[in-house]
């Protein structure tokens, strides 16, 4: 697959895409590749990065036509990318590669957009003043998901128990009744409709930051893919890198339009919000992101994760992570120059 330097009025933009990736080639009216990628929800500003990179010719500049195509509530994209419907599938965290291993599954984590898992703990302002007080006491609200994923790795590292989780079916409802309670959330959404529902904002327990250390909003992509279509997956794992970049740092006005249009319900300011607190808690760029770009990985974070998966009873032991992502197409420290540019540090 060809490479092009520069392609019509986003010149600059792809100018800067091969600066940063140091892709070479020519430039010319030569077609371009088309790509899906299936997001696991509706289009939201957890998503903003790739929406930027179509919008703003980046994947373009090295030859691809990516096509968005949302997830939601009666869409299944990972179920089309097991098909070969779908080039590229948005995977939730790390565990679904490691169930997808656990049945020979042939799916391969080719890019880590988030460093840290979004997923928090919503308490009444002041109710528990450490994560450690909501253990054993907390009446927690959980959905059946998280009940058989995290909330078990919140039992056997921190003491969490069974008795004190309650079902969540996605109302707030019950926790704006019981200040003792706790809630399941999304840094990104629920403090942000809470407030809006109460007037007050919720203390945000970001279980990230107390050790659940998987990545989370990768890139999947079957494994005949990375071995088959290798200059498409670097393109597409650069691109949405470089889309981030912008996205969070740039100017994101573009991309929030193309959302807006995919999701008309989705409101300007919950769009803001959720970008504030993605920079706020580090959710894409931090720890080992500053170093080697967007979307990297290590083997001793993945590692680590199994581990605790494992102790927690989410994972059996002996299954060969490796197998299940590649640090191939990442780590190249793809957008640092474009990062400092635009915020000029």
């Amino acid at each position: 697959m060809h490479r092009m330097l520069e392609i019509g009025r986003k010149a600059t933009v792809a100018a800067v895409f091969a600066a940063v990736a140091g892709l070479g080639g020519t430039s010319g009216a030569q077609a371009l590749e088309k790509v899906s990628f299936g997001t696991n929800w509706l289009a939201q500003a957890e998503h903003g990065g790739f929406y930027q990179a179509v919008a703003d010719g980046t994947y373009a500049a090295c030859g691809l036509d990516v096509s968005i195509v949302p997830g939601g509530p009666q869409v299944n994209n990972r179920a089309l990318l097991l098909a070969g419907k779908l080039d590229f599938h948005m995977g939730g965290n790390m565990l679904q590669v490691f169930y997808a291993k656990r049945e020979d599954i042939p799916v391969v984590v080719v890019s880590a957009l988030f460093q840290k898992e979004p997923q928090v703990i919503l308490t009444h302002p002041g109710k528990y003043p450490s994560w450690e007080a909501m253990a054993g006491k907390a009446p927690l609200l959980i959905g059946d998901n998280g009940f058989a994923s995290y909330y078990q790795w919140m039992i056997s590292e921190f003491g969490f128990t069974v008795e004190q989780r309650r079902p969540y079916t996605f109302n707030p409802a019950p926790f704006l009744a019981d200040p003792s309670a706790g809630q399941q959330g999304y840094a990104t959404a629920e403090p942000y409709a809470i407030q809006k529902a109460s007037g007050v904002m919720p203390d945000v327990f970001l279980i990230a930051d107390h050790g659940f250390s998987t990545y989370a909003t990768t890139i999947e992509t079957m494994a005949s893919t990375v071995e088959n279509r290798k200059d498409v997956v670097q393109c597409f794992v650069d691109g949405s890198a470089l889309g981030w970049y912008t996205y969070l740092y740039g100017d994101n006005s573009a991309a929030n339009k193309l959302i807006q249009e995919a999701n008309p319900e989705m409101a300007a300011e919950q769009i803001a919000f959720s970008v504030e607190r993605m920079k706020e808690y580090g959710i894409v760029d931090s720890g080992d992101s500053l170093t080697l770009g967007i979307g990297a990985m290590t083997d001793g974070r993945n590692a680590d994760f199994y581990a605790k998966m494992v102790r927690a009873g989410v994972v059996e032991e002996g299954l060969d992570i490796t197998s299940t992502y590649t640090l191939e197409f990442v780590n190249k420290g793809v957008g640092l120059d474009l990062k400092k540019k635009l915020t000029g540090k």
